[in-house]
Protein backbone atom coordinates (compact mmCIF):
# COMPACT_ATOMS: atom_id res chain seq x y z
CA UNK A 1 0.00 0.00 0.00
CA UNK A 2 1.47 3.27 -0.93
CA UNK A 3 0.39 6.49 0.71
CA UNK A 4 -1.46 8.59 -1.65
CA UNK A 5 -1.16 12.57 -1.86
CA UNK A 6 -3.81 15.64 -2.53
CA UNK A 7 -2.77 16.01 -6.21
CA UNK A 8 -4.74 19.13 -6.16
CA UNK A 9 -1.41 20.82 -4.31
CA UNK A 10 0.75 19.96 -7.81
CA UNK A 11 -1.58 22.54 -9.55
CA UNK A 12 -0.49 25.07 -7.81
CA UNK A 13 2.30 27.59 -9.49
CA UNK A 14 5.94 26.30 -7.81
CA UNK A 15 5.90 29.26 -5.23
CA UNK A 16 3.78 31.58 -3.46
CA UNK A 17 4.53 34.56 -4.57
CA UNK A 18 6.18 36.32 -1.69
CA UNK A 19 8.03 33.56 -1.01
CA UNK A 20 9.22 33.17 -4.46
CA UNK A 21 10.37 37.48 -4.20
CA UNK A 22 12.21 36.50 -0.81
CA UNK A 23 14.07 33.72 -2.15
CA UNK A 24 15.04 36.05 -5.38
CA UNK A 25 16.28 38.63 -3.27
CA UNK A 26 18.10 36.73 -0.44
CA UNK A 27 19.85 35.39 -3.39
CA UNK A 28 20.56 39.54 -4.60
CA UNK A 29 21.80 40.44 -1.01
CA UNK A 30 24.07 37.33 -1.20
CA UNK A 31 25.21 38.26 -4.52
CA UNK A 32 25.55 41.92 -3.20
CA UNK A 33 25.81 42.36 -0.02
CA UNK A 34 26.85 45.96 0.08
CA UNK A 35 23.48 46.70 -1.22
CA UNK A 36 20.71 48.24 1.14
CA UNK A 37 17.98 46.78 -0.03
CA UNK A 38 14.22 48.44 0.40
CA UNK A 39 11.61 46.10 0.82
CA UNK A 40 8.26 47.70 -0.17
CA UNK A 41 7.02 44.26 -1.91
CA UNK A 42 5.28 42.36 1.23
CA UNK A 43 2.38 43.84 2.91
CA UNK A 44 3.91 44.26 6.30
CA UNK A 45 3.87 46.96 8.81
CA UNK A 46 6.60 48.27 10.77
CA UNK A 47 5.42 50.95 13.35
CA UNK A 48 4.82 48.96 16.51
CA UNK A 49 2.38 47.98 18.22
CA UNK A 50 0.27 50.56 20.04
CA UNK A 51 1.38 51.52 23.63
CA UNK A 52 -2.37 51.09 24.92
CA UNK A 53 -2.00 47.53 23.09
CA UNK A 54 1.23 46.84 24.67
CA UNK A 55 -0.01 47.87 28.07
CA UNK A 56 -2.91 45.58 28.28
CA UNK A 57 -0.98 42.82 26.60
CA UNK A 58 1.26 43.15 29.40
CA UNK A 59 -1.32 43.01 32.03
CA UNK A 60 -3.13 39.89 30.39
CA UNK A 61 0.51 37.92 30.13
CA UNK A 62 0.63 38.67 33.89
CA UNK A 63 -2.55 37.46 34.64
CA UNK A 64 -1.55 34.34 33.19
CA UNK A 65 0.71 33.74 35.66
CA UNK A 66 -1.71 33.44 38.77
CA UNK A 67 -3.66 30.42 39.44
CA UNK A 68 -6.76 32.72 40.31
CA UNK A 69 -6.77 34.78 36.82
CA UNK A 70 -5.26 31.67 35.11
CA UNK A 71 -6.92 31.53 31.62
CA UNK A 72 -6.92 27.98 29.67
CA UNK A 73 -8.85 26.71 26.67
CA UNK A 74 -11.23 29.97 25.51
CA UNK A 75 -14.39 29.62 23.35
CA UNK A 76 -13.10 28.78 19.97
CA UNK A 77 -15.67 32.25 18.35
CA UNK A 78 -13.75 34.15 20.89
CA UNK A 79 -14.56 36.02 23.95
CA UNK A 80 -17.64 38.08 24.42
CA UNK A 81 -15.58 41.07 26.02
CA UNK A 82 -13.84 41.72 22.43
CA UNK A 83 -16.92 40.68 20.03
CA UNK A 84 -19.10 43.36 22.07
CA UNK A 85 -15.98 46.13 21.33
CA UNK A 86 -16.33 44.77 17.50
CA UNK A 87 -19.72 45.30 17.43
CA UNK A 88 -20.01 48.63 19.37
CA UNK A 89 -17.17 50.30 17.63
CA UNK A 90 -16.90 48.69 14.14
CA UNK A 91 -20.22 48.27 13.66
CA UNK A 92 -23.01 50.16 15.14
CA UNK A 93 -21.92 53.76 14.57
CA UNK A 94 -22.38 52.62 10.95
CA UNK A 95 -25.89 51.17 11.31
CA UNK A 96 -25.12 47.83 11.08
CA UNK A 97 -26.77 45.65 13.97
CA UNK A 98 -24.88 42.59 14.77
CA UNK A 99 -25.28 39.50 17.36
CA UNK A 100 -22.40 38.13 19.12
CA UNK A 101 -23.18 35.27 17.40
CA UNK A 102 -22.60 36.68 14.05
CA UNK A 103 -18.95 37.27 15.02
CA UNK A 104 -15.85 35.04 14.93
CA UNK A 105 -12.64 35.70 16.16
CA UNK A 106 -9.56 34.04 14.73
CA UNK A 107 -5.37 34.63 14.25
CA UNK A 108 -5.79 36.18 10.82
CA UNK A 109 -8.09 36.99 7.74
CA UNK A 110 -5.60 34.80 5.35
CA UNK A 111 -6.70 31.83 7.60
CA UNK A 112 -10.44 32.61 7.05
CA UNK A 113 -10.21 33.50 3.68
CA UNK A 114 -8.65 30.33 2.78
CA UNK A 115 -10.85 28.78 5.45
CA UNK A 116 -14.29 29.51 4.69
CA UNK A 117 -14.20 27.77 1.17
CA UNK A 118 -14.69 24.22 2.94
CA UNK A 119 -17.97 24.78 4.07
CA UNK A 120 -18.90 25.20 0.54
CA UNK A 121 -19.72 22.28 -1.98
CA UNK A 122 -16.86 22.17 -4.50
CA UNK A 123 -19.08 21.88 -7.82
CA UNK A 124 -19.77 25.90 -6.50
CA UNK A 125 -18.55 27.99 -9.22
CA UNK A 126 -16.21 30.48 -7.63
CA UNK A 127 -15.30 33.89 -9.20
CA UNK A 128 -11.92 36.07 -8.22
CA UNK A 129 -11.37 39.10 -9.51
CA UNK A 130 -8.37 39.39 -11.65
CA UNK A 131 -5.74 40.51 -10.37
CA UNK A 132 -6.57 38.91 -7.25
CA UNK A 133 -5.16 38.18 -3.56
CA UNK A 134 -3.41 34.52 -4.04
CA UNK A 135 -5.08 32.71 -1.26
CA UNK A 136 -8.52 32.73 -2.59
CA UNK A 137 -7.15 31.24 -5.72
CA UNK A 138 -4.61 28.83 -3.97
CA UNK A 139 -7.25 27.36 -1.20
CA UNK A 140 -9.88 26.44 -3.77
CA UNK A 141 -7.22 24.85 -6.05
CA UNK A 142 -6.16 22.63 -3.19
CA UNK A 143 -9.68 21.91 -1.87
CA UNK A 144 -10.13 20.62 -6.02
CA UNK A 145 -12.60 23.04 -7.28
CA UNK A 146 -10.29 24.70 -10.05
CA UNK A 147 -9.02 22.13 -12.13
CA UNK A 148 -5.99 22.42 -14.27
CA UNK A 149 -4.48 26.00 -15.00
CA UNK A 150 -4.62 26.69 -18.30
CA UNK A 151 -2.27 28.26 -21.17
CA UNK A 152 -3.65 31.62 -20.46
CA UNK A 153 -2.37 31.56 -16.46
CA UNK A 154 -6.16 30.70 -15.67
CA UNK A 155 -7.67 27.99 -13.90
CA UNK A 156 -9.88 26.54 -16.08
CA UNK A 157 -13.60 26.20 -13.32
CA UNK A 158 -12.52 29.34 -11.97
CA UNK A 159 -14.53 32.38 -13.55
CA UNK A 160 -11.89 35.53 -13.57
CA UNK A 161 -13.31 39.30 -13.47
CA UNK A 162 -10.25 41.20 -15.29
CA UNK A 163 -10.14 44.78 -12.93
CA UNK A 164 -7.63 46.36 -15.42
CA UNK A 165 -7.24 50.39 -16.76
CA UNK A 166 -9.53 49.54 -19.08
CA UNK A 167 -12.39 49.53 -16.66
CA UNK A 168 -11.00 51.54 -14.17
CA UNK A 169 -10.46 48.76 -11.55
CA UNK A 170 -14.27 47.57 -11.39
CA UNK A 171 -15.07 44.27 -11.79
CA UNK A 172 -17.79 44.14 -14.16
CA UNK A 173 -20.56 41.36 -13.22
CA UNK A 174 -19.99 38.10 -14.79
CA UNK A 175 -21.38 36.76 -17.66
CA UNK A 176 -23.23 33.89 -16.15
CA UNK A 177 -24.25 32.63 -12.48
CA UNK A 178 -21.75 31.93 -10.31
CA UNK A 179 -22.12 30.89 -6.37
CA UNK A 180 -19.34 32.00 -4.64
CA UNK A 181 -17.67 35.28 -5.11
CA UNK A 182 -14.48 37.06 -3.89
CA UNK A 183 -13.95 40.64 -3.19
CA UNK A 184 -11.76 42.78 -1.92
CA UNK A 185 -12.18 46.44 -1.06
CA UNK A 186 -9.99 48.28 -0.61
CA UNK A 187 -8.43 46.41 -3.00
CA UNK A 188 -5.35 44.47 -2.52
CA UNK A 189 -3.19 44.27 -5.29
CA UNK A 190 -4.81 47.34 -7.15
CA UNK A 191 -5.08 49.68 -3.73
CA UNK A 192 -8.41 50.64 -5.44
CA UNK A 193 -11.64 50.82 -3.61
CA UNK A 194 -15.54 50.54 -4.83
CA UNK A 195 -17.78 53.65 -3.94
CA UNK A 196 -21.43 52.16 -1.64
CA UNK A 197 -23.45 52.67 -5.58
CA UNK A 198 -20.67 50.44 -7.23
CA UNK A 199 -20.93 47.02 -4.50
CA UNK A 200 -24.45 47.98 -4.48
CA UNK A 201 -24.65 46.48 -8.11
CA UNK A 202 -22.90 43.34 -6.51
CA UNK A 203 -24.57 42.69 -3.87
CA UNK A 204 -28.02 43.15 -5.91
CA UNK A 205 -26.54 39.79 -7.78
CA UNK A 206 -25.61 38.23 -5.45
CA UNK A 207 -29.36 38.42 -4.16
CA UNK A 208 -30.66 37.49 -7.88
CA UNK A 209 -28.54 35.17 -7.90
CA UNK A 210 -28.31 33.37 -4.74
CA UNK A 211 -25.22 33.77 -5.13
CA UNK A 212 -22.60 34.25 -1.33
CA UNK A 213 -19.95 37.73 -1.15
CA UNK A 214 -16.84 36.76 0.71
CA UNK A 215 -15.82 40.25 1.33
CA UNK A 216 -12.29 41.17 2.66
CA UNK A 217 -12.18 44.70 4.19
CA UNK A 218 -8.98 43.99 5.90
CA UNK A 219 -7.74 47.28 4.88
CA UNK A 220 -11.47 49.27 5.33
CA UNK A 221 -8.82 51.63 8.02
CA UNK A 222 -7.31 53.36 5.33
CA UNK A 223 -10.23 54.85 3.63
CA UNK A 224 -10.02 58.45 3.38
CA UNK A 225 -13.22 59.36 0.87
CA UNK A 226 -16.44 59.66 2.36
CA UNK A 227 -18.28 57.52 -0.50
CA UNK A 228 -16.46 54.54 0.08
CA UNK A 229 -17.75 51.91 2.17
CA UNK A 230 -16.37 50.30 5.01
CA UNK A 231 -18.40 47.63 5.52
CA UNK A 232 -20.58 45.58 2.93
CA UNK A 233 -23.51 45.46 5.10
CA UNK A 234 -23.93 49.29 5.34
CA UNK A 235 -25.07 48.38 1.50
CA UNK A 236 -29.13 47.27 2.07
CA UNK A 237 -29.12 43.47 1.51
CA UNK A 238 -26.06 42.20 1.83
CA UNK A 239 -26.63 40.21 5.35
CA UNK A 240 -28.59 37.45 3.66
CA UNK A 241 -25.79 37.13 0.96
CA UNK A 242 -22.35 38.27 1.84
CA UNK A 243 -19.34 36.93 4.96
CA UNK A 244 -17.20 39.82 5.68
CA UNK A 245 -13.51 39.27 6.67
CA UNK A 246 -12.03 42.02 8.90
CA UNK A 247 -8.14 42.09 10.47
CA UNK A 248 -6.32 43.80 13.21
CA UNK A 249 -3.13 43.20 11.54
CA UNK A 250 -2.68 46.62 9.56
CA UNK A 251 -4.51 48.60 11.35
CA UNK A 252 -2.81 47.99 14.86
CA UNK A 253 0.23 46.27 13.69
CA UNK A 254 -1.03 42.80 14.68
CA UNK A 255 1.21 41.18 11.80
CA UNK A 256 3.41 39.33 14.51
CA UNK A 257 0.58 38.96 16.95
CA UNK A 258 -2.19 37.70 14.72
CA UNK A 259 -5.55 38.50 15.55
CA UNK A 260 -9.08 39.20 13.22
CA UNK A 261 -12.44 38.36 13.20
CA UNK A 262 -15.13 37.06 10.43
CA UNK A 263 -18.81 38.17 10.36
CA UNK A 264 -21.21 35.64 9.48
CA UNK A 265 -24.64 36.82 9.73
CA UNK A 266 -27.55 34.85 10.47
CA UNK A 267 -29.63 35.27 7.80
CA UNK A 268 -27.33 33.65 5.33
CA UNK A 269 -28.31 30.46 3.93
CA UNK A 270 -26.98 27.64 2.06
CA UNK A 271 -28.56 24.29 0.32
CA UNK A 272 -28.10 21.00 0.62
CA UNK A 273 -28.04 18.74 -2.67
CA UNK A 274 -31.79 18.02 -1.75
CA UNK A 275 -32.81 21.89 -1.99
CA UNK A 276 -32.73 22.03 2.04
CA UNK A 277 -31.50 25.39 3.64
CA UNK A 278 -29.13 25.30 6.37
CA UNK A 279 -27.33 28.29 8.08
CA UNK A 280 -23.89 29.19 6.85
CA UNK A 281 -23.33 30.68 10.39
CA UNK A 282 -24.12 27.39 12.22
CA UNK A 283 -21.45 25.48 9.38
CA UNK A 284 -18.72 28.07 10.19
CA UNK A 285 -19.57 27.80 14.08
CA UNK A 286 -19.22 24.08 13.36
CA UNK A 287 -16.09 24.35 11.45
CA UNK A 288 -14.46 26.12 14.14
CA UNK A 289 -15.54 24.16 16.72
CA UNK A 290 -14.00 21.42 15.45
CA UNK A 291 -10.82 22.52 13.74
CA UNK A 292 -9.69 25.69 15.77
CA UNK A 293 -9.10 26.35 19.27
CA UNK A 294 -9.31 30.12 19.27
CA UNK A 295 -7.15 32.79 19.97
CA UNK A 296 -5.29 33.23 23.30
CA UNK A 297 -6.36 35.20 25.99
CA UNK A 298 -3.88 37.69 26.06
CA UNK A 299 -3.99 38.17 22.24
CA UNK A 300 -7.33 39.24 22.41
CA UNK A 301 -7.28 41.17 25.65
CA UNK A 302 -4.79 43.48 23.60
CA UNK A 303 -6.93 43.71 21.09
CA UNK A 304 -9.66 45.05 22.75
CA UNK A 305 -7.55 47.90 23.43
CA UNK A 306 -7.43 48.72 20.20
CA UNK A 307 -11.06 50.43 21.13
CA UNK A 308 -9.79 52.36 23.81
CA UNK A 309 -9.47 56.03 23.79
CA UNK A 310 -5.75 56.01 23.64
CA UNK A 311 -5.62 52.49 21.40
CA UNK A 312 -8.06 54.89 18.47
CA UNK A 313 -5.51 57.59 18.89
CA UNK A 314 -2.65 55.55 18.45
CA UNK A 315 -3.68 53.90 15.41
CA UNK A 316 -4.68 56.60 13.54
CA UNK A 317 -1.36 58.25 14.45
CA UNK A 318 -0.38 54.71 12.42
CA UNK A 319 -2.75 55.07 9.65
CA UNK A 320 -2.18 58.65 8.91
CA UNK A 321 1.72 57.55 9.03
CA UNK A 322 1.51 55.25 6.20
CA UNK A 323 -0.63 57.38 4.29
CA UNK A 324 1.85 59.90 4.13
CA UNK A 325 4.00 57.62 2.79
CA UNK A 326 1.92 56.65 -0.20
CA UNK A 327 1.06 60.04 -0.65
CA UNK A 328 5.10 60.62 -1.10
CA UNK A 329 5.16 57.28 -3.06
CA UNK A 330 2.43 59.11 -5.48
CA UNK A 331 3.76 62.27 -5.85
CA UNK A 332 7.37 61.06 -6.41
CA UNK A 333 6.14 58.28 -9.37
CA UNK A 334 3.79 60.54 -10.87
CA UNK A 335 6.63 63.08 -11.72
CA UNK A 336 8.45 60.70 -13.42
CA UNK A 337 5.34 60.32 -15.75
CA UNK A 338 4.35 56.68 -14.61
CA UNK A 339 0.82 55.63 -14.60
CA UNK A 340 -0.36 54.38 -11.20
CA UNK A 341 -3.49 53.80 -9.10
CA UNK A 342 -4.65 53.43 -5.52
CA UNK A 343 -2.58 54.98 -2.65
CA UNK A 344 -5.63 57.10 -1.57
CA UNK A 345 -8.06 54.57 0.17
CA UNK A 346 -5.51 52.38 0.62
CA UNK A 347 -1.64 51.39 1.81
CA UNK A 348 -0.82 49.69 -1.99
CA UNK A 349 0.57 51.88 -5.24
CA UNK A 350 -0.54 49.65 -8.29
CA UNK A 351 1.88 50.87 -11.04
CA UNK A 352 1.56 50.26 -14.93
CA UNK A 353 5.18 49.28 -15.88
CA UNK A 354 7.13 51.54 -18.83
CA UNK A 355 7.04 50.51 -21.97
CA UNK A 356 5.20 47.62 -21.88
CA UNK A 357 7.50 46.16 -19.44
CA UNK A 358 6.66 42.76 -18.07
CA UNK A 359 6.27 42.38 -14.25
CA UNK A 360 9.23 40.82 -13.25
CA UNK A 361 11.59 42.73 -15.89
CA UNK A 362 10.49 45.44 -13.84
CA UNK A 363 10.92 43.71 -10.34
CA UNK A 364 14.26 43.13 -11.45
CA UNK A 365 15.37 46.99 -12.52
CA UNK A 366 14.04 47.72 -9.27
CA UNK A 367 16.04 46.01 -7.66
CA UNK A 368 19.34 45.75 -9.56
CA UNK A 369 19.56 49.71 -10.24
CA UNK A 370 17.73 50.71 -7.00
CA UNK A 371 17.95 48.13 -4.72
CA UNK A 372 14.09 48.76 -4.21
CA UNK A 373 11.81 45.49 -4.15
CA UNK A 374 8.09 45.53 -5.19
CA UNK A 375 5.45 42.84 -6.12
CA UNK A 376 5.20 41.83 -9.55
CA UNK A 377 1.71 42.57 -10.68
CA UNK A 378 1.42 39.13 -12.87
CA UNK A 379 1.73 37.14 -9.09
CA UNK A 380 -2.01 38.56 -8.61
CA UNK A 381 -3.28 36.93 -11.84
CA UNK A 382 -2.91 37.32 -15.73
CA UNK A 383 -4.37 41.26 -15.42
CA UNK A 384 -1.80 41.53 -13.33
CA UNK A 385 0.80 41.42 -15.87
CA UNK A 386 2.39 45.03 -16.68
CA UNK A 387 2.17 46.44 -13.46
CA UNK A 388 3.63 46.61 -9.67
CA UNK A 389 2.74 46.85 -6.47
CA UNK A 390 4.78 49.20 -4.00
CA UNK A 391 3.43 49.30 -0.30
CA UNK A 392 3.28 52.17 1.83
CA UNK A 393 4.42 50.28 4.94
CA UNK A 394 8.23 50.78 5.06
CA UNK A 395 9.53 53.76 7.00
CA UNK A 396 9.25 57.25 6.44
CA UNK A 397 12.77 57.44 5.83
CA UNK A 398 12.97 54.37 3.17
CA UNK A 399 9.94 55.44 1.82
CA UNK A 400 11.47 58.87 0.75
CA UNK A 401 14.94 56.77 -0.02
CA UNK A 402 13.33 54.17 -2.35
CA UNK A 403 11.65 57.26 -3.91
CA UNK A 404 14.71 59.16 -4.30
CA UNK A 405 16.80 56.10 -6.13
CA UNK A 406 14.08 55.59 -8.21
CA UNK A 407 13.59 58.93 -9.48
CA UNK A 408 17.33 58.23 -10.75
CA UNK A 409 16.31 55.50 -12.95
CA UNK A 410 16.10 55.83 -16.79
CA UNK A 411 12.37 54.98 -16.86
Amino acid sequence: MTVKINENYLLLESNYIFSEINQRVDKYQDNNPEAKIIRMGIGDVTRPLPNAVINKFTEAVVEMSKADSFHGYGPEQGYDFLIEEIIKHDYAPRGINLSKEEVFISDGAKCDTANIQEIFDLGNTVAVTDPVYPVYVDSNVMAGRTGPMGDDGRYHNLVYIPCTEDNGFVPELPEKSVDLIYLCYPNNPTGTALTKEELSVWVEYARENNSIILFDAAYEAYIQENNIPHSIYEIEGAREVAIEFRSFSKNAGFTGTRCAYTVVPQELIGFDNNGNPHSVNKLWNRRQTTKFNGVSYPIQVAASAVYSEEGQKEIAESIDYYMNNAAIILESLSSLGLRIYGGVNSPYIWIKTPDDMDSWKFFDLLLDEAHVVGTPGVGFGPSGEGYLRLTAFNTLENTKEAMERISKLSI
